[in-house]
């Protein structure tokens, strides 16, 4: 159990380190123009984007237009009390808001097909709505919102298609 925590605190602290936004254009939520853009972009997932041999081979989520929801992921808890949040348009934009600090990122072509591929796997359809290590404390809490469902976990299950989802989104958070 303690190492299930572990592991998963090491996850988000390995995701939020290496993974930065750093290459995605901040826009000021407030005004809507760029503030500072950068060469270089967020590093993918830790894990690969690709299901296991055998397994279908996930597809990008459809868009039907710039203002469309694909994904919400709210984080909470940890020693620190941590409430984040972001979300994926269907422009292409990476909505986050920490300590009450809000920003927009846009993703690249790249990082969008990507992030749209995770959402699109079929492997998602199998995941629990709710996983959670109920004797476990001080872990981060997980709520996605994405496809017409609402997914909470702790990241103690074994779900890979899950975790990818979580570590890629957890790139765009501020650090």
């Amino acid at each position: 159990m303690a190492v299930v925590m572990v592991a998963g605190l090491l996850g988000l602290a390995g995701c939020a380190s290496e993974q930065g936004a750093a290459g995605a254009e901040r826009t000021d939520a407030t005004a809507g123009t760029p503030t500072a853009a950068s060469p270089s972009a967020p590093a993918s997932p830790s894990a690969p984007a690709t299901p296991p041999v055998g397994s279908p081979r996930p597809s990008p989520v459809p868009v039907t237009g710039p203002d469309q929801l694909l994904v919400t992921m709210e984080v909470t808890g940890g020693f620190a009390g941590v409430q984040k949040e972001v979300a994926l348009r269907g422009d292409g934009t990476v909505h986050t808001t920490d300590k009450g600090e809000r920003a927009v990122r846009r993703t690249s072509a790249a990082q969008f097909t990507e992030l749209r591929t995770l959402l699109g796997d079929p492997a998602l359809d199998d995941v629990s709505d709710f996983t959670k290590n109920m004797q476990a404390a001080d872990l981060f809490q997980y709520t996605l919102r994405f496809g017409g469902r609402t997914v909470r976990t702790d990241l103690s299950a074994e779900e890979p298609a899950l975790d990818r989802l979580v570590h890629a989104l957890s790139a765009w958070l501020p650090k």
